[in-house]
């Protein structure tokens, strides 16, 4: 059984991340001895996943004492990793981390660039998108950047059309087209595989697909292009660690040829190498 310190947690609400700030500030300080573990936070699939290859694999013959923390949700790794109760995590795309930093006063930052995983439009009601009756309801994603995204996808295939614009801040607001009478449910990422019962399709994030066991390569509807997606996962600490050389360690092992051939054997085409 892989040493994995597994950690699940609510979604925070807007209101309460500064009391999680605090809340994470009186926790031992894990990125300002860095003769010490390096502790990575990580959502479960496929993230912790390949930090726990690297850790089974790789990190001993590099000298890296590695340990990881999963989390379900998409706020706590990046408080926990502000305030330094991590040193590290690895779950979000630059969008996310832009939007995240300039809404929350963090400041994170990108140090490699990993894999895609892209973000798909599943049904259990429908074989194909065209077949998506009139007033069919989808599920979306309801953080900011990755709603977007969901609805960028949806006009990718001609479900809807989107203000000129709109971008990474789009929502239902900025369609200036729905000719199918679209509804909209809007959700915890992390939600939204559990909601497929409930609606006619739901737009799910790469990782919550894999745990769901959707397979997006095979099973999505419609499926993001890889092609210039800007959607890459990251390795990301807080400003100044960057020379941390534990986390240095890190990111090259993550970006080596074992890892890459680690993530085309495992996810079959779900999960893409970016290195």
């Amino acid at each position: 059984m892989r040493n994995t310190a597994k950690i699940t947690t609510a979604v925070l609400a807007a209101g309460a991340l500064t009391l999680g700030l605090s809340a994470c500030g009186s926790d031992k300080d894990s990125a300002s001895d860095t003769s010490g573990p390096l502790v990575v936070a990580a959502t479960p699939v496929p993230h912790a996943e390949i930090l726990n290859y690297v850790k089974d694999n790789l990190a001993e013959k590099e000298g890296l004492d590695l340990e990881v923390k999963e989390f379900t949700d998409y706020v706590t790794p990046n408080t926990a990793t502000e305030d330094g109760s991590v040193g590290a995590n690895y779950f979000q795309t630059e969008p996310y981390l832009a939007d995240f930093n300039k809404k929350n006063g963090t400041h994170l930052k990108s140090l490699a660039s990993v894999h895609l995983e892209p973000l798909g439009l599943y049904s259990e009601k429908a074989d194909k998108a065209g077949d998506l009756k009139n007033g069919a309801t989808i599920a979306l994603p309801n953080d900011t950047v990755t709603e977007a995204r969901a609805l960028q996808l949806l006009a990718s295939e001609g479900l809807v059309t989107l203000k000129e614009g709109a971008g990474n801040s789009a929502t239902p607001a900025d369609i200036t087209k729905n000719p199918k009478n679209l509804k909209f449910k809007e959700l915890e990422a992390a939600q939204t595989p559990r909601s497929l019962g409930d609606v006619d399709a739901a737009v799910i994030n790469g990782n919550y697909a894999l745990e769901a066991d959707l397979k997006p390569a095979k099973d999505a509807l419609v499926l993001e292009s890889a092609e210039d997606n800007p959607n890459v996962n990251l390795l990301v600490v807080k400003e100044g660690q960057e020379d941390d050389p534990r986390v240095k360690k890190l990111a090259k092992l993550l970006t080596s040829p074992e890892v890459k051939k680690f993530i085309e054997e495992n996810y079959a085409g779900s999960v893409l190498p970016t290195f």
